[in-house]
């Protein structure tokens, strides 16, 4: 345990509603028990849930000895980062003190609401860790600990619990195990979860892989969460899903296209148009129309899911806007949703039978503008990957990579979808006129 030579500078770092005031009132209360002097401030901004929170603790020997509560700069002894986001944050690395402070660190990465405004938006992972280890003169420990406290206790709000029993193994918290036990167990809040929590996250800083291999043991082997390793999985689970989703001959379809873009590619020592073929015409080929809204709904997988999280799922009511009888919102033109009770269950299993109309002229959803502007892509596409296989070569490979991958720009579904359809479309045009008119040359070679 580390000494306390005058106030020692804890920061707890997270997105606030995931738990992260409660390690700093955990703390607070283990100090206040072994009568030591301890001051904390929470700052939480104006998002307490879902935005950026600092708990700042100071503990000492007497309550005298502490000057100030707020962590200043190069003040923190240990940073128990819950986001990876918030812990690389300028805020939080001017507190560390290099090669002296303790840093343990959530690697979840939890997203932020500048994905509501940028749909490509993605976290610059490598970034903060190569950062924070830079700073923290590589002493800093990532850990998933979200990811470890969903798999042995069924709930990721555990993690930050894990995370300071981590950080106590590590030295990081000058107080007793027995302190911080009894801390948990006086907030009366999942008690037995939290103090396991706790004991695993102490587990875990001294034998991380023996934790890793009882984690493997405990995660469930379904072929849902399998991660592809290589491109034939890939294929292979698209063309699964697609067989499930309409027929093995429209699963078929879709493979003897993959086949020969992967055979004209593949002489050249590439891949990367494959593999963009393989993912977008797969999302072209599986919109998610009515018949698959019920298919998905009726899964075993589904129906199990929901079995362990609510005691009676068939109570569970839909807000759907079906095309042929939702109103429209006067203010937005836009359908509204209705309320539908659990007899949809019976319903989507009888609409799920009925897959193999899709397409077809018996198929009353199929003559909806948005349907038919579904059919549309998928043929489009198609005449595109005939048109390429002609023409490809060494000049133009990079445009067809960018044109076949276009799709990645249409998301969501009925209005939502449209408009992103129509500069996704338009941007798709200007690549094939580019294309097109790009100069003759010689057919795709091996570099």
């Amino acid at each position: 345990m580390p000494k306390l030579d005058g106030s020692f500078g804890i920061l707890v770092t997270g997105i606030g509603g995931t738990g992260v005031v409660t390690i700093g009132q955990i703390i607070g209360m283990a100090a206040h028990l072994e009568g030591k002097g301890t001051a904390l401030i929470d700052m939480a901004g104006l998002a307490q849930k879902g935005g950026s929170v600092f708990v700042h603790v100071r503990i000492a020997e007497t309550p005298d000895k502490i000057q100030a509560i707020r962590v200043p700069a190069g003040g923190a002894n240990t940073v128990i980062g819950g986001d990876l986001l918030v812990t690389g944050s300028s805020k939080v690395i001017s507190a560390m003190m290099p090669g002296n402070t303790k840093v343990i660190v959530n690697t979840e990465e939890i997203i932020t609401g500048e994905f509501t405004r940028n749909p490509d938006y993605s976290l610059p992972t490598e970034r903060l860790k190569k950062r924070i280890r830079t700073e923290t003169m590589n002493e800093a420990r990532f850990v998933p600990a979200t990811q470890i406290a969903t798999v042995m206790f069924g709930n990721s709000i555990a993690a930050n619990m894990f995370l300071l029993g981590y950080a106590w193994q590590m030295g990081g918290i000058p107080l007793s195990e027995e302190a911080l036990l009894e801390a948990i167990k006086i907030n009366a809040q999942a008690v037995q979860m939290n103090q396991d929590a706790f004991i695993w996250g102490r587990r875990t800083a001294i034998d991380p892989e023996r934790v890793e291999k009882l984690l493997e043991e405990r995660r469930p082997k379904t072929d849902a969460e399998k991660i592809s390793e290589t491109f034939e999985d890939m294929v292979a689970r698209r063309v699964q899903f697609l067989t499930d989703y309409q027929d093995g001959a429209y699963a078929q379809r879709y493979k003897k296209w993959i086949d020969d873009v992967a055979a004209i590619e593949t002489t050249a020592g590439r891949s990367d148009l494959k593999e963009a073929v393989a993912r977008y015409l797969f999302k072209l080929m599986a919109y998610k129309d009515e018949y698959e809204v019920a298919r998905l709904y009726t899964t075993d997988n589904f129906k199990t899911q929901l079995k362990n999280q609510f005691s009676d799922y068939k109570k569970l009511e839909f807000h759907l806007a079906p095309p042929m009888f939702a109103r429209k919102d006067p203010s937005t033109g836009l359908p509204r949703k209705m309320k539908f009770g659990g007899w949809m269950w019976n319903a989507f299993g009888l609409l799920a039978k009925f897959k193999f109309l899709r397409g077809t002229k018996f198929d009353l959803f199929g003559y909806t503008h948005e349907r038919k502007a579904e059919r549309q892509l998928i043929a489009d596409y198609e005449a595109w990957l005939k048109e390429m296989l002609t023409t490809l070569n060494g000049d133009n490979h990079a445009l067809a990579i960018a044109i076949s991958s276009i799709p990645e720009k249409i998301r969501g579904y009925g209005h939502v979808k449209e408009r992103h359809m129509k500069p996704a479309l338009l941007e798709r045009d200007n690549l094939l006129q580019q294309y097109r008119s790009a100069p003759h040359a010689m057919p795709l070679a091996a570099e």
